[in-house]
């Protein structure tokens, strides 16, 4: 049986580690700016959500 572990270096493990905590602060980046916008519309912000997610189910049933 042929033992197929340990392919990949260690660099491109560091890149793919480097890739995904990149991803994860532009994440918590976006959902920094999304609060903001929350808190400055108050309670409209739920219709303005509502609203996106109806025009994306529209779009997808080619509704729209």
């Amino acid at each position: 049986m042929l033992d197929t572990r340990g392919e990949l270096e260690v660099e491109t493990l560091l890149k793919i580690v480097l890739a995904l905590v990149a991803v994860l602060l532009v994440l918590q980046i976006v959902q920094a700016l999304i609060s903001g916008i929350a808190s400055l519309l108050g309670p409209f912000f739920f219709v303005i959500q509502l609203a996106i997610a109806v025009l994306i189910v529209l779009w997808l049933v080619d509704r729209l």
